[in-house]
Order: C-alpha cells, then sequence, then structure tokens
C-alpha cells in the first residue's frame, strides 16, 4: 500500500466543489432510503419525515489484501461461533451463573438462568440462525505497514446492513457524475468493491424460513421502541418480501408481551398483528424465525416479564437469530477466553470432534493472527478465602496508557479508555471484575482525513477531520440441525467512521458516519 494513500486522504477539492459534493450526497442519500428518523421523544405512529443518515462524503481507503483477509476469515468466524454456541459445556464455565460471567453480571445472568431452563425442559428447535459481523481496525504501530485487528465479533443485531449498501451506492455515484472532480488517482471504478449485504442477510434468513419449512408462515423482527434506525431493518423487510415472498412482521418487546404466544400442543409460535385480521380470516400468524434486532442491552428488558417474553420465544420451535446461547457466545469474556492457547484450535482444529468438519492450521494461524492482547480482570482468592487485586488488574492498571477495558454489552458508548481506566478500576467492586476484559489499543494509521456529513448542515455541513474508519463484515450461519453441520456464506461489508477523538464507533450512539471503501495498492 502507498503511504500517499493512507496519509493524503481526503483528496484536495475546492470549496465549490465541496459544495456541490454535499448537495448531490444528501440529495441522493433521501432519494435513496439511506435516511433516519428524526430524534425525538415521541414518535408518531407513522412517520412523517426523516434525515439523511450521517454519511462520508468520500469513501475511505483500505489496502486491497487486508480487505480481502477480512472477507476470507469471515467464513472461519462462522464456523467458530456457530460451533461456540452449541458447547453446553463451554458457554456454562465461561458465561454462566455459577462458573463464569452471569455471576457477577446481572444481564448475562438473567439470559443464561432461562437458557438452563429451557435445557432442563428440553429445547424444541435445535437449529439456530446466527447473523454476524465482525468488526476490525486498521493497526499500524509506530508507522509500521497496516495489519487487520479485530474490535469485536457481533452476534446479535449486527446493524446498517441494508444503510452501508446505500452508502456504497451513494459514492459510486458521485464518482460516475463527477468522477470527485479527478482528486486521486485511488478513484476509480475498479477500487470500487461491490456490496450486496441485503441480499445476502435477506438469504440467511430466507434460508432459516425454509429450513422451518411451514406454508403460511412469517419472519419475526422483534424491535425496539422509538427505533430510528428503522429503514436499515426494512431494506431487509422488502428484499424477503420481493424475493423470497416471505411476509414480515414488525413489533417491539412491548407489543409481544400481549400478542405472543405458544401452541401448548404445536410449540408454534403465533403472534397477532395490530388493529386488523390476516388476510385468510385468522387473528394470529404462526412464526417461522424469530430475528432480534432489540434485546442486546439491559434496557431492552426493563421487566422481569421482559426476560420470560424471550424465554417465551425459545420454548417455541421457531428458529432464533440469534438464541440466547449465540447471544451469549458474543460476550467479551469469550472473545478473551479463545485467545488462550490452545481454546480456538479446539473448536476448529480437533478431529476426533469435527471430522471432515476440521479448518486447516494456515486458516486458523490467519485468524489468531486478527487479535489484540487481551485478559481478564477476574480477582484472585487465596486460600483463606481474603480477596486482592489479580494479575489481570495490576497488568491493566500498569498499562492503562495503552488499553481499552470492555464490558459484556453492545450498542456502543460502554467502553473505558486510557487514562479513564485508573479511576475506573478503584471504583470497580472486585466481586465485578470477572465481566471486564482489557484489550490492547489497537494503533490506527494517522493522517487518515475526512469529510462528515450530518443532517442539518446543509451545503456547508461538511466538517474536515482526522479520523479513524472501522471495517465489519457480515456473514450468516444456519446450524445445529441432526446432521451437526454448519451452513454459511460470507455476505457483505461496512465502514463506520468516527472523528479519531472519540473513542467510541457506533453509529446509533451518535458517534460515528456510514462510509464505504476505496481499495488501495
Amino acid at each position: 500500500m502507498e503511504k500517499s494513500a493512507v496519509v493524503d486522504w481526503p483528496p484536495a477539492i475546492s470549496d465549490s466543489q465541496l459544495e456541490a459534493l454535499t448537495l448531490l450526497a444528501t440529495t441522493y442519500a433521501l432519494s435513496h432510503g439511506l435516511v433516519y428518523l428524526p430524534a425525538g421523544n415521541v414518535q408518531p405512529p407513522a412517520p412523517t419525515s426523516v434525515i439523511h443518515a450521517p454519511i462520508a462524503l468520500f469513501p475511505s481507503p483500505i489496502p486491497r489484501h487486508l480487505f480481502l483477509l477480512a472477507q476470507t476469515l469471515q467464513r472461519t468466524y462462522n464456523v467458530l461461533y456457530a460451533r461456540v454456541a452449541t458447547d453446553e459445556k463451554f458457554l456454562d464455565r465461561v458465561m454462566g451463573e455459577v462458573e463464569g460471567v452471569g455471576k457477577v453480571d446481572e444481564f448475562t445472568g438473567q439470559l443464561w438462568r432461562r437458557w438452563r431452563k429451557l435445557r432442563d425442559e428440553g429445547i424444541v428447535q435445535p437449529v439456530q440462525l446466527g447473523l454476524f459481523r465482525s468488526d476490525y481496525l486498521l493497526h499500524a504501530p509506530d508507522g509500521a505497514d497496516p495489519s487487520l485487528k479485530q474490535v469485536e465479533f457481533n452476534t446479535i443485531s449486527s446493524s446498517f446492513g441494508g444503510l452501508s449498501q446505500q452508502t456504497a451506492g451513494l459514492h459510486k455515484y458521485l464518482y460516475k457524475s463527477t468522477e470527485y472532480y479527478k482528486s486521486s488517482p485511488h478513484l476509480k471504478k475498479e477500487n470500487f468493491p461491490p456490496n450486496n449485504t441485503i441480499a445476502g442477510l435477506a438469504e440467511g434468513l430466507a434460508e432459516a424460513h425454509k429450513a422451518y419449512n411451514v406454508a403460511n408462515t412469517r419472519i419475526l423482527f422483534v424491535v425496539q421502541d422509538g427505533e430510528r434506525n428503522v429503514f436499515d431493518q426494512r431494506w431487509l423487510e422488502y428484499e424477503l418480501l420481493e424475493k423470497h415472498s416471505i411476509h414480515v412482521i414488525r413489533q417491539s418487546f412491548n407489543q409481544l408481551l400481549h400478542s405472543a404466544k405458544v401452541d401448548p400442543e404445536t410449540r408454534a409460535l403465533r403472534v397477532m398483528p395490530p388493529n386488523s385480521l390476516l388476510s385468510d380470516g385468522s387473528e394470529s400468524v404462526e412464526i417461522s424465525t424469530v430475528y432480534l434486532r432489540a434485546g442486546y442491552t439491559p434496557i431492552d428488558y426493563p421487566t422481569s416479564a421482559h426476560y420470560d417474553l424471550r424465554y417465551l420465544f425459545e420454548s417455541s420451535r421457531a428458529i432464533q437469530c440469534p438464541s440466547i446461547q449465540l447471544q451469549l457466545a458474543g460476550g467479551k469474556k469469550v472473545q478473551e477466553v479463545l485467545t488462550k492457547p490452545g481454546v480456538l484450535e479446539s473448536f476448529l482444529m480437533n478431529e476426533a470432534r469435527w471430522g471432515t468438519g476440521v479448518v486447516p492450521r494456515e486458516e486458523v494461524d490467519r485468524l489468531r493472527a486478527s487479535w489484540m492482547g487481551m485478559w481478564g480482570l477476574d480477582e484472585e482468592i487465596d486460600s483463606d478465602g481474603t480477596t486482592h487485586e489479580g494479575l489481570g488488574v495490576l497488568r491493566a492498571r500498569e498499562l492503562s496508557a495503552s488499553l481499552v477495558l470492555k464490558p459484556q454489552r453492545e450498542g456502543g458508548g460502554n467502553n473505558v479508555y486510557k487514562e479513564a481506566i485508573q479511576p475506573f478500576l478503584d471504583s470497580l467492586p472486585p466481586q465485578e471484575r470477572e465481566a471486564w476484559i482489557a484489550m490492547r489499543l489497537i494503533a490506527v494509521p494517522e493522517g487518515l482525513g475526512n469529510y462528515l456529513v450530518r443532517a442539518g448542515g446543509g451545503t456547508d455541513g461538511a466538517v474536515k477531520t482526522e479520523v479513524v474508519s472501522e471495517l465489519g463484515i457480515f456473514g450468516w450461519a444456519l446450524f445445529g440441525g441432526a446432521d451437526g453441520g454448519v451452513k454459511e456464506k460470507e455476505v457483505g461489508w461496512l465502514l463506520r467512521t468516527k472523528g479519531k477523538d472519540s473513542n467510541e464507533g457506533g453509529v446509533a450512539a451518535g458517534f460515528s458516519v456510514l462510509d464505504s471503501v476505496v481499495l488501495v495498492d
């Protein structure tokens, strides 16, 4: 990768060209569903206005070989997390209430207890669907050639597939319409990789629906009340209907508390749509697949009834996306334990366990090389029962300037960075340390910039700043059937870009903008 491709970005353009690009970008976004609902405490029953999603004006450079590596790694990750999710003993040890994170993290414990109850009663539907996203940053310490390092692996509500495809389309449109004023030799047609994430994610949902194999069933989208990112989800809904003839029902946890029932005889999950009978005269519809775009944060479970609703879903024969155990598999503590010697190999290379499903050593080594150093903050207990700071905490204090602490939370805004670590550790009760991991910070390349465009700024709204870009690769896996196999695919990508001064990376949380890739050699 040429050095100039990293540091001389974005390309130089005039003020009038910047204004023209901003107008073209925002009108394209509004015309192509690259939109959010406006912020507000109360949304009307039906949307009456939208704003464009936060976007980058230029695509951001990613080395071609690292982009291709991330795509290749996704298929190994698909298999890995499918296998982790079906290893009950491993998850009990790492995430359970007796030995693992669940004993100190109430949210994890609530989910794990319901999974244990399901196992005690007998799980009705063993088949599971995962819609995954593996997130990466470029790592270039001391100006070295960049390498690919994983930030996290998402097993629930892996969002922005729809809007990311539209963002890639936006940047291709700007190139076709203006050639970006010939401002960079890297901005040419062959350097814009295709992005068909909508079709890919919908294919995974359609495969689960097909595996359920009952006529006149629908897929349930479980969404958050007041969801602003509704259009990212709608793109999947439209694809399912138009390409697969599969209908979708969208309801929140609060709605489903009243509308969802499980037939005690057939174990079918049935949901009553609001306000009207279905076209065939029935009052409810059978659900083939439960797709969770909510349920990844304690905020989604304000009462025990909401946790019990999650149990209700899982007690049915509907295929879960994700199941509780697959959601637990996405925990930060699992990510940390997988880095320990021999653990990854046990899931991918144990021939006695996986037979012909063994992953070659070369692929396993590539995957392991994508990880930064990380460790747990678990306390140590002396033989007399007294506690003291364990090596994990002492090491985190010593290296705090180069670390991030991560809890078992999704959705952005939960991590603790650098100078905030010492006072945080002082305030963290010893019994809660097991819920946290320490991870070495990724040293992103210096000198990358972009124009970030948020709604409300008009043609003067493009703000130039130094940025960090996070690449996400999507995949899906259908697994848990009688044959023990994993059907999986790598299906697309996203790029999120933030100002370098921001530690967090969530678009929905307000930290990042949507971006796309220009490949550089």
